[in-house]
C-alpha cells in the first residue's frame, strides 16, 4: 500500500531548491520563495536540504516536503545518520531521504535499522541509490520510495551526461511495487518526459530550475564554443 503523501507525488515533478554554502542564494527564506515559485510552475512537490530550509518551505507550501540533511564532503553523506534523519523529521520534511547506498553508515547502524526506526516513529523513508544492488538492500529495507539520485557518484557506475536511464528501467522493471522516483541530470523537458513515459512515479529536478549558477555556466560556455 502507497502511503497517500507519495500517490500525490504520481506522476509529476519534484523540484529541488537547495543552494550551496556560500552561494548568494543560500539562505532559508530564499529557498522558500523558490519554493513557492516552483508550487506556482506546477510542482507536486519539494525536495530540500538543511533543517533551516526543511521548516522555512514547510510553512510556506502545501505539496510534500522531501528533506535531507547533507552532513560532511565524501563517503555517506546525504542524511547520513538516524540522528540528521530523526532532526529532518522533527523540521516538518514529510518524507525523510537517505543515502542508501551500501557503504558504512557513520553512526554504525545498517540501512534497514536506520529505515526501521524511522517507521516505528511514522516517518516516510525514500532511498536515495547509487546502483541496482543499492536499490535491492533498499527495497528489502522497507524503503517507501527508491531512486536513482546518487547513481554516477559512488563509484559503481558510470556518471551519464544526462539521467541514468539504464539503471531506471532495471529498478522499475525489478520492482514493480515500489515507487521508483527519477533523480539526477535531468536537465530538459525532454529528459523528464523520457523519464517518465519509461514509468518514472516521480521525477526530481533541480539544478537545471532552481541554481542559476549552473545555468548560466550553460549559457556561457556555449557562446565561448
Amino acid at each position: 500500500m502507497v502511503h497517500p503523501l507519495i500517490e500525490q507525488l504520481k506522476g509529476g515533478l519534484v523540484v529541488s531548491c537547495q543552494a550551496y554554502p556560500g552561494e548568494p542564494l543560500r539562505h532559508p527564506e530564499t529557498m522558500a520563495q523558490m519554493a513557492q515559485a516552483a508550487v506556482i510552475g506546477g510542482a507536486v512537490g519539494i525536495r530540500c536540504q538543511g533543517l533551516a530550509d526543511i521548516s522555512a518551505i514547510k510553512g510556506q507550501v502545501e505539496v510534500p516536503v522531501i528533506g535531507i540533511w547533507k552532513d560532511g564532503h565524501e563517503g555517506v553523506f546525504i542524511t547520513p545518520t538516524l540522528r540528521h534523519a530523526r532532526c529532518c523529521m522533527a523540521a516538518g520534511a514529510d518524507i525523510i531521504a537517505l543515502d542508501a547506498t551500501r557503504r558504512p553508515r557513520p553512526d554504525g547502524l545498517t540501512y534497514a535499522q536506520t529505515v526501521e526506526a524511522l517507521h516505528a516513529e511514522g516517518a516516510l523513508v525514500m532511498a536515495d541509490c547509487g546502483s541496482f544492488e543499492d536499490a535491492k538492500m533498499a527495497v528489502d529495507a522497507g524503503s517507501d520510495i527508491i531512486s536513482t539520485t546518487l547513481a554516477g557518484y559512488t563509484g559503481e557506475r558510470e556518471k551519464t551526461h544526462g539521467p541514468d536511464f539504464e539503471l531506471l528501467g532495471q529498478m522499475i522493471e525489478a520492482f514493480p511495487d515500489v515507487p521508483v522516483l527519477c533523480e539526477g541530470r535531468i536537465h530538459t523537458p525532454d529528459d523528464l518526459a523520457q523519464v517518465m513515459q519509461m514509468g518514472a512515479w516521480c521525477a526530481v529536478v533541480g539544478t537545471a530550475i532552481t541554481h542559476p549558477t549552473t545555468i548560466t555556466t550553460w549559457f556561457a560556455d556555449r557562446l565561448r564554443g
